[in-house]
């Protein structure tokens, strides 16, 4: 079996985990997370998510440097529970970042050419799968310069919501939302965390893995957080619950009520660039999950293979970009969101179930067995507290998937 090379140091993995994350949760989630839990449940639900985020990076961590190889909780599901579980952790994790390629490259048409969004997402699909095949050290670099622009427009617009805005803090406590709405907000808000988990899919090209990933996931996780709670406070205070949770641009309401809109299109392209990388790496983290699927047998083989030049995983991720280029033409994907939360936190809670039997063997019972069974229980119960039509979706989806590989293990 043909490995991948390791050709990625800690900076280079922070990098990539950055790329996976920052974007959809600025530029997408905000609105919809204040609908939900109000102007007083925001805050709270934003930190809930993140920290929930850190018990599934411990646990991550831990899993990706015993087992540092492409697949995730695909690989570590299968090593410590089983064949099943890691079937159906691989599964949800392939079917819902799926959705969120198709949604991030939608977000991508809407923002440069709404009257031809389709196929400026099926464009902005090709390129970042042209890239991608380039090979991994590119995808890296590529997203060290998307990064860097990204997080300088954010810093522009926390400085001018700051200055010119300006910010409320009273609005910070406007009443709104209910206990479960902030537990319907963080499932929505940890959609713009997941991203970290793109570091343990590139375990197999992480140098030197048991120091590099235990490292570089929660600084990288760390960084967003605190980058998130600043421009909470700047688009809440400057907008106020009702207008935020009614905006599709909350960042470019924030530099207009400046009275500064000579700078909303440097905002509009700096939410391009941000959901290009965030769409960047998640075709990337897919096709590797694809790969290791498809060693084992869980999908066709023949999506297996490794090109012997660039050293990527060339027909999974030529097959997953078919597969969002079909959704982003064909399937509505407004719910997108709602339903890659719902199968990545169960994705989520399959590596925490997973770490829980970790402590057995290294002896490192407190904390981080207490991390994991916290991350287990708070992803399941983030999952139900999710929309409806979410739940129904994410889990009927997953649901067939299962029944599919019991089906064919039978036949076997």
């Amino acid at each position: 079996m043909t490995r991948l090379a390791r050709r990625l140091g800690v900076l280079d993995a922070v990098v990539i985990g950055l790329g996976s994350m920052l974007g959809a949760g600025v530029f997408v989630v905000f609105g919809p997370a204040t609908a939900a839990a109000g102007g007083a449940g925001l805050l709270p639900a934003l930190v809930l998510a993140g920290f929930l985020a850190f018990c599934n990076a411990t646990s991550s961590a831990r899993l990706a440097a015993r087992y540092p190889e492409s697949g995730g909780t695909y690989v570590y599901g299968r090593q410590r529970l089983g064949p099943f579980a890691g079937f159906v952790a691989g599964w949800g994790f392939v079917v819902g970042k799926t959705a969120s390629c198709a949604a991030m490259a939608l977000t991508v048409g809407a923002y440069l050419w709404p009257g031809q969004t389709r196929l400026v997402a099926v464009g902005a699909v090709i390129a970042v799968t042209a890239v991608n095949l380039r090979g991994i050290s590119r995808t890296a670099t590529a997203t060290k310069l998307l990064v860097s622009l990204v997080v300088a427009v954010l810093v522009l617009v926390a400085v001018v919501g700051t200055v010119g805005g300006p910010v409320h803090l009273d609005r910070l406590t406007d009443p709104g939302g209910s206990g479960r709405g902030v537990l319907t907000a963080a499932g929505l808000l940890f959609f713009a965390f997941a991203g970290y988990a793109r570091i343990a899919t590139l375990g197999e090209e992480v140098r030197d893995p048991q120091r590099t990933i235990p490292r570089a996931v929660p600084l990288a996780l760390g960084v967003v957080l605190v980058i998130y709670l600043v421009l909470a406070v700047v688009t809440l205070g400057v907008l106020g619950a009702d207008r935020l949770a009614g905006s599709a641009a909350p960042l470019v309401d924030v530099v207009t009520a400046a009275e500064l809109p000579g700078l909303v299109w440097v905002v509009r392209a700096g939410a391009t660039i941000a959901v290009i990388g965030v769409l960047l790496s998640l075709v990337a983290g897919v096709g590797r999950t694809t790969l290791a699927m498809a060693r084992r047998r869980d999908l066709p083989g023949a999506l297996a293979a490794v090109h012997p030049v660039r050293q990527v995983p060339h027909r999974a991720e030529l097959a997953v970009a078919a597969v969002v280029i079909l959704v982003v033409l064909l399937a509505d994907v407004r719910h997108a969101i709602g339903f890659s939360s719902c199968t990545v936190l169960v994705y989520y809670a399959i590596t925490n179930a997973a770490a829980l039997t970790l402590g057995r063997e290294s002896g490192r019972r407190l904390p981080v067995q207490v991390l994991a069974g916290v991350g287990l229980v708070g992803c399941l119960l983030l999952a139900v507290n999710l929309p409806l039509a979410s739940v129904l979706a994410g889990f009927g989806v997953l649901a067939l998937g299962a029944a599919w590989h019991l089906l064919r293990q039978r036949g076997r």
